[in-house]
């Protein structure tokens, strides 16, 4: 099997059909399954253009697919174990994926591209052809930038395929992520030294219900940690904080690191691999940075503060 992995820049409407429909109309054609996850404009553009086959495709608005980057990569891979046996001989897995840039934070920026990056590990054993728009109407030109170190290749079609000089290898790219300097812990932070899973989750367990999560919030991250925490090895030093619509848990170990760059996208199978409670984390938090270097490993936890999740519940009515 092959994968294809693939950016398309696109400044119009018409540019990006002129790579959208062709991608599609030549999966269809050759019957390969094929999905689309973008905006609600560019489904309708796109749907207009298709008339009848458009019944043929898989499609969701992008957010849709989770606002995390684990139930991102989840939802590819799912697809593919669902779809890909009815792929022809020689056939392909079509996504075409855009993610939402506008509006997110530097660290949920350099999260989403890690993860970008990272598709090129987690596919690479699949069939998928996955083309990922970019729409430089919208997004960040840095972002537009670096999508040329995260795809090996660019379409302009949906056909045909340019090298990216640019192109970074993963373990590369993800290794300049984690590098990044975590947030620095406030001299009032909730901190301990703990030699103990049990010592962990009782202290962050106390110490987020304090700071306003319900219980069910606080065992979460509890649970989040705990997982984090077994993977480094204990002991640990543990940190915790409020900030501006979240809370923040630091998990550090000296001496630690994680070494498979994208432990814990996946989910958990049959076969035992070291980092698969790093998906159970991911699963529980809105981020989780890990952040490598010379004296160690530290990796921090994100979640929604007590008002942040009050606030997210009463959207919902």
């Amino acid at each position: 099997m092959t994968s294809i992995h693939q950016a398309a820049v696109y400044g119009s409407d018409g540019c990006f059909l002129a790579m959208a429909l062709p991608f599609v109309q030549d999966g269809l054609a050759k019957g390969d399954p094929v999905m689309v996850a973008t905006t609600s404009a560019n489904l309708e553009l796109l749907g207009d253009a298709l008339g009848r086959q458009g019944w043929l495709v898989d499609y969701a608005e992008t957010a849709f697919l989770g606002r995390r980057t684990v139930e991102r990569a989840t939802a590819f891979h799912r697809y593919w174990r669902r779809r890909g046996p009815e792929a022809p001989r020689g056939g392909h897995v079509r996504i075409l994926a855009e993610p939402v840039w506008a509006g997110r934070a530097p660290a949920d920026v350099r999260a989403w591209q890690r993860m970008e990056s990272g598709l090129n590990l987690l596919l690479r054993d699949t069939n998928v052809w996955m083309i990922c728009p970019y729409d430089e109407r919208t997004a960040d030109p840095r972002v537009v930038a670096t999508a040329r170190r995260t795809h090996p290749t660019l379409s302009k079609d949906g056909v045909s395929m340019t090298s990216c000089p640019e192109y970074t290898d993963p373990a590369d790219f993800i290794a300049e992520c984690d590098s990044v300097p975590p947030l620095e812990p406030p001299g009032d932070s909730a901190a301990a030294y703990v030699e103990t899973l049990h010592a962990l989750r009782v202290f962050v367990t106390g110490h987020a219900s304090f700071m306003g999560l319900s219980p069910d919030r606080a065992s979460q991250l509890s649970v989040a940690a705990h997982e984090v925490a077994a993977l480094l090895e204990p002991p640990v030093t543990v940190r915790l904080w409020e900030r501006l619509g979240a809370i923040t848990c630091h998990v550090d170990r000296r001496g630690g690191r994680v070494a498979d760059p994208v432990a814990g996208f996946l989910p958990p199978d049959s076969a035992t691999r070291p980092g698969d409670g790093l998906w159970n984390a991911r699963q529980l938090c809105d981020r989780l940075d890990i952040h490598n270097d010379q004296g160690g490993c530290v990796i921090q936890l994100h979640v929604p503060s007590a008002r942040a999740e009050e606030s997210r519940q009463s959207r919902k009515y």
